[in-house]
């Protein structure tokens, strides 16, 4: 179709009507995000981060195997504008393999940054192996501290079975495969051959805390009964080294690793994108205002599977050895 010369100048005029408004919109869009990073501090946050500072590196509740955390460590290790790192502890423990995954993980950085531990409610189990990779720990008074141990649990649902007339079969390669089993009460040998099993995780654990406190196997031992200390206790039994909090960590750091007094203390957190972040615009959206509402201290629902721990106990979602205190 052949177009008038009025026609072709009016679909130039709204063509370029309509470059102008999209030039416009992006404009307006960029200003708004710039004004929203500016009100909620992230713009200061990057700027902290570029400068030397102290790194502070939460650690709370349940300690899993937590790749996110394992990957902040090792960044927090390479990156020169971090002078030291303080790890902000409140954890009851949780799997073994997660705690000993985040012990090395300080370890390692540890041969590149000093870090010290500020204990906050506790730091037992997992929890206290993870803080005893630091060079210096501090904890509150009233702080929980120790339970130094590892549990397996396992269920014996056979008399219920029993009840309800259900009986379960088996046939398998060797007596002790898939021992303990929920089916049927543990045999000697299957108890046997899990007590040997955290026995030999527990004189690990208790291998190491007393290499990290400068303690002997016979000191350790009297005090890895499972019990649990205030942080008074600790600095007494010689679990931690002082009494206080962050500020005190830090002063520790200048005093003794030279680090300047005029280091800022600047949080950072490990990277935790939305399962279904890159799989369509919609979990993308998401991924991003649950980040957003994070920076924003607000809480944003990420679906089913968050509901259903909310609810459960988190140790439910554990695997293999605990080294956890357990509460109700």
């Amino acid at each position: 179709m052949t177009l008038s010369v009025d026609q072709i100048v009016d679909r130039r005029a709204l063509r370029k009507r309509v470059t102008f408004w999209r030039v416009i919109s992006l404009v307006l869009l960029v200003l708004a995000i710039a004004t929203l990073l500016a009100t909620t501090g992230l713009f200061e946050k990057f700027s902290e981060k570029k400068s030397a500072h102290i790194a502070r590196v939460k650690i709370s509740g349940v300690i899993t195997n937590d790749k996110p955390l394992l990957k902040l460590l090792e960044n927090l290790k390479e990156d020169d504008a971090v002078k030291a790192v303080i790890l902000d502890i409140s954890s009851p423990g949780g799997s073994t393999t997660g705690g000993e995954a985040v012990y090395e993980a300080v370890r390692e950085l540890s041969k590149n940054k000093p870090v010290a531990t500020s204990v906050g409610t506790l730091a037992a189990s997992a929890g206290y192996m993870i803080a005893s990779a630091s060079d210096h720990i501090v904890a509150r008074r009233s702080s929980i501290v120790g339970s130094i141990g590892v549990i397996f649990q396992y269920a014996d649902a056979s008399r219920l079975l029993d009840k309800i007339g259900v009986s379960m079969n088996e046939i398998k390669s060797a007596p002790l495969k898939a021992e303990p089993s929920p089916f049927h009460p543990a045999s000697d040998e299957a108890k046997a051959m899990i007590n040997r099993l955290v026995q030999d995780s527990f004189n690990w654990f208790v291998g190491i805390v007393a290499e990290r406190r400068d303690m002997s196997d016979f000191q350790v031992r009297k005090l890895a009964d499972g019990s649990i200390f205030t942080g008074r206790q600790g600095v007494e039994n010689g679990l931690i080294d002082a009494i206080g909090d962050e500020e005190t960590a830090r002063k520790w750091l200048v005093e003794n690793k030279e680090i300047g007094n005029e280091l800022k203390i600047v949080t950072w957190n490990p990277v935790r994108p939305s399962e279904q972040f890159f799989q369509n615009p919609a979990g993308m959206s998401k991924g991003i205002l649950s980040r957003l509402a994070e920076e924003l201290g607000l809480q944003f629902p990420s679906g089913a599977t968050k509901a259903i721990k909310d609810v459960l106990p988190e140790r439910l979602f554990l695997d293999g050895l605990i080294s956890m205190m357990q509460t109700k």
